[in-house]
């Protein structure tokens, strides 16, 4: 059984930084993503549906990673396909962070600290884990738009696993906290 693939590979008016695509995101955080409408006060962060204009790659990248990180090969499609590879190693590396005991503020705060973090590292750095799939950018100005984008990434990615790790504010979920010593394609940051 082959790993899961972005559905947003057939997006080709999508600004691409090296060979990793700067994908329009459903957030409040500021950033180079182009803003997508917020969801309905009705519809929760977990429930947005794929059809939907407010549905983005964060929402994809969390429903998709609890299958995809079983795989140990995983062949890249596109640049959208890289999106979903870099969401699902920060998602791992969150999830060491998280201990069972954590209450939610607990979570919350060790969450934040890590997608909070500057010092990471972007595809072209010597400790980025998969420089081989992926291109460095161009120029500095580049690497600086390419920085800020995964800060805003990470941000909210940090924000929607909150959610899921803690349904309800009670937690932390038994489910996802076993992929906690998973590696996705034997790679972490």
């Amino acid at each position: 059984m082959p790993a899961y693939h972005s559905i947003f590979l057939e997006d080709g008016d999508v600004a691409v930084i090296g060979n990793f695509p700067v994908l329009p995101l459903r957030t409040r955080t500021r950033g180079p993503a182009y803003t997508l409408p917020l969801l309905p006060p009705n519809v929760a962060d977990i429930d947005v549906p794929q059809d939907s204009e407010s549905y983005d790659c964060v929402d994809e990248i969390l429903s998709l990673f609890r299958a995809n990180v079983l795989f140990r090969n995983f062949e890249i499609n596109g640049p959208a396909d890289r999106m979903l590879i870099y969401g699902t190693l920060f998602i791992t590396e969150c999830l060491g962070k998280v201990k069972p005991t954590m209450t939610v503020r607990e979570a919350e705060k060790a969450l934040n600290n890590i997608a909070l973090d500057t010092n990471f590292a972007i595809p072209g750095d010597a400790t980025f884990p998969l420089n081989q799939a992926f291109e460095p950018p161009r120029d500095r100005q580049d690497a600086e738009t390419l920085r800020s984008y995964l800060a805003q990434v990470r941000q909210e990615i940090a924000t929607r696993l909150l959610a899921r790790l803690y349904p309800g504010g009670v937690g932390p979920s038994k489910w996802w906290l076993s992929f906690t010593k998973r590696k996705f394609m034997g790679k972490s940051f």
